[in-house]
């Protein structure tokens, strides 16, 4: 399947239901239009305990391979990091599910995805800053300079809100992290 086919796999059955998303990560920065590769998708899912039912048969067992109604009730219940795969059977494709439970910054996010038309098709796409301080909060956990190419990329493509950016940066802990990522000649 081509990289561009995949996130309609995961988002037209969210976006059926009517459960909030939004693509973050390698995805996000496609659509903010780097070149990029990637093997999965990154979602965030605004998802509540009185979503589970809806989710689950929004994501049928016979078509995908999702967690056990336990699992997804232990995961929202998280205060941070919930985290889960979908997997689509018949093309094995992934989506790594990441949810927003009490983080601020998810929040806003979600509150302030963009509707984006992204080929031919549409879709919510986290706004740039979120991903570029997510991205900044894995580099500085993992240290891979994917990230580090990606914000970089995201800097030169876009127009992004400076001082939201640095703001948080200051309150995650981040500006080593920051001061690596800034494009060249800046």
């Amino acid at each position: 399947m081509a990289e561009s086919e995949l996130p309609w796999i995961f988002t037209a059955p969210l976006e059926r239901a009517g459960i909030p998303y939004m693509i973050v990560g390698a995805f996000a920065t496609l659509a903010f239009g780097a070149k990029r590769t990637t093997d999965d998708i990154d979602l965030v899912i605004g998802l509540a305990l009185s979503d589970v039912k809806r989710f689950e048969q929004a994501f049928p067992e016979a078509e995908f391979y999702r967690p056990p109604s336990e699992a997804l009730r232990t995961e929202i219940a998280r205060t941070e990091r919930g985290h889960f795969n979908l997997v689509h059977n018949p093309t094995i494709e992934r989506a790594d599910c990441y949810l927003a439970g009490q983080d601020p910054l998810q929040h806003w996010a979600l509150l302030n995805r963009r509707r984006i038309q992204w080929q031919g098709r549409e879709c919510w796409v986290a706004p740039p800053e979120v991903v570029i301080l997510k991205k900044l909060e894995f580099f500085r956990e993992g240290e891979s300079r994917k990230h580090v190419r990606d914000i970089q990329n995201i800097l030169e493509l876009m127009e992004i809100d400076r001082e939201f950016v640095e703001k948080h940066v200051e309150r995650l802990g981040l500006r080593e992290q920051w001061l690596v990522c800034q494009p060249k000649g800046h």
